[in-house]
């Protein structure tokens, strides 16, 4: 039988009814036979089946019954799965997860969601895990355990609204969600897991890692080292909430992102790898490197978000989308090389931000309050990882940390005003002294050499491999006080447009046939 086509009727109707209020102890028999399948197929590897209750069912009963209550505790649920240790444990974090979706955890719940993903690592680390489930619910488990850390962080610096138990129970339980515990579990899996060296084995044809999705079909468990690999992905989120993009880009070098690979398999997982990816290295000033990979997973995104329409994670997708054009704006306004988007995804940006784009090229107040609105909106919700002062009076912080990104990201963009004007006076000579630049530029020629140099080294940065790479569209070098010019030219490539005005032209012809002459 089919995971998708059981028969969950609605026998028992959810608290905003008013009919029933929430018992925990209280099970529906839909979540009996959900709970007791769903065992049976962990048991025999199903992962098709898992994969269907896991997305397809779970969302069903959650939106029939327990729209805003929490799922039944594992506590009523055990004694269908033989009081298994480890499926308790897998219950448990998808009870967390809905309940962070559909309602507003305490804090209790909040530590003891922490507790659990202890314990489930744990296993994972340290015991024997001989089962296979679906990636997307692997993907899901190291999201979710970034998203709860990042939702812990701004709850607890929030200290205004305290009330005593609650900053008690912060002081006696100081180690949940603490920064280090989160990055040493993700580097622990990361570790155990050897991905990083099955990964370069795979280079050199000895590994499959890539070829299977991940999943062992040797009757093996892919847990460990699907959770290993998406532990990357996760250290490079956590690491861009503090700050640290540097080592965030580090942590995802053993990924190849310029290929297809496991971190695609799972759309959540695309979109949020090159996200992060190319918010940092907007943060680096690496806007070409960013340009490139927003450019890439916009138009993947165009091109397949129909497909994605009935899913749960469709409007995290649509949100993420019209994020990532937001930083391609920034990117642009910053970097003026349009040349390397797609002409789709260029048309889609006109669209949305083209009247901005052309006024962000001013640098004026209003500029600058156009730069804040577009980071404000698109950048992730940066966090404080260091625990509050709970002595009087107590204040929130939890718009510190965004507050000193913006506020790094403003001076970048004041820097590049001036490097503007240079630009505009470079694009229309091939060769100008550096007397005749400073009189237009109505400075001395000592304050146009800082400003040149200036120029040099905001359109440079280092990439992830050491190498000083050029972000300029143009360039110039000095020679006995002559400037001269060099542009960088890109070939126009024809085919893809070709393509289009063929696809357009078959569709007409198409609709041509079908129309019946009188």
């Amino acid at each position: 039988m089919a995971a998708g086509a059981y028969d969950y009727e609605d026998g028992f109707q959810s608290s905003n009814d008013g009919a029933i209020p929430y018992d925990p102890l209280f099970v529906p028999d839909p979540v009996k036979s959900f709970v007791v399948h769903l065992y049976r197929h962990i048991r025999e590897k199903n992962v098709y089946e898992i994969h269907q209750m896991y997305e397809t069912s779970f969302h069903t009963l959650s939106d029939r019954l327990f729209k805003d209550t929490p799922w039944p505790s594992v506590e009523a649920v055990a004694q269908y799965v033989d009081n298994d240790h480890v499926f308790c444990l897998l219950y448990r974090e998808m009870w967390y997860r809905h309940l962070y979706a559909r309602l507003s955890p305490t804090l209790k719940q909040r530590i003891d969601s922490w507790d659990n993903y202890c314990s489930l690592f744990q296993v994972v680390l340290h015991g024997v895990v001989n089962m296979q489930l679906p990636n997307q619910w692997l993907w899901d488990m190291v999201d979710e355990f970034v998203y709860q850390y990042q939702s812990f962080c701004q709850y607890r610096a929030k200290m205004k609204s305290k009330t005593e138990q609650e900053i008690a129970l912060l002081r006696q339980h100081d180690q949940a969600w603490n920064v280090y515990g989160v990055l040493n579990f993700l580097q622990a899996l990361m570790e155990k897991s050897s991905i990083i060296q099955i990964l370069e084995k795979e280079k050199e044809g000895l590994e499959q890692f890539t070829a299977t999705d991940g999943y062992d079909y040797a009757g093996g468990s892919n847990v460990l080292k699907v959770l290993g690999y998406f532990s990357m992905v996760g250290l490079l989120r956590v690491h861009c909430l503090l700050g640290d993009y540097q080592t965030g880009l580090k942590c995802l070098l053993p990924i190849d992102i310029s290929q297809q690979g496991v971190y695609t398999s799972v759309i959540g997982s695309h979109i949020t790898t090159i996200y992060h990816y190319g918010f940092a290295n907007l943060m680096l000033r690496r806007y070409v490197e960013a340009i490139h990979e927003f450019n890439k997973i916009l138009l993947y995104i165009y091109k397949t978000k129909q497909y994605h329409s009935k899913s749960p994670q469709y409007e995290q997708i649509l949100k993420k989308n019209e994020q990532m054009y937001a930083l391609l704006t920034i990117c642009l306004s910053l970097c003026p090389q349009a040349k390397l988007v797609d002409e789709t995804v260029n048309s889609q940006l006109r669209e949305k931000y083209g009247e901005k784009m052309s006024r962000m090229q001013r640098y004026d107040d209003e500029s600058f309050a156009l730069y804040d609105e577009l980071f404000s909106y698109a950048c992730p919700k940066f966090i404080t990882p260091s625990a509050p002062s709970y002595e009087e009076p107590l204040v929130n912080y939890n718009q510190d940390a965004y507050r000193l990104q913006l506020k790094l990201f403003l001076y970048e963009v004041k820097q590049q005003q001036q490097l503007s004007v240079v630009r505009t006076f470079l694009k229309v000579y091939s060769t100008i002294s550096l007397e005749k630049l400073a009189r237009y530029m109505d400075v001395d020629e000592p304050t146009l050499r800082t400003i040149l140099m200036t120029y040099k080294h905001k359109t440079h940065s280092v990439a992830a491999d050491g190498k000083t790479i050029s972000n300029a569209d143009v360039d110039f070098y000095i020679d006995d006080d002559l400037i001269h010019v060099v542009e960088s030219k890109t070939p126009k490539q024809y085919g893809d447009y070709f393509l289009r005005q063929i696809v357009k032209l078959e569709a007409l012809i198409g609709d041509m046939d079908r129309v019946k002459l009188e």
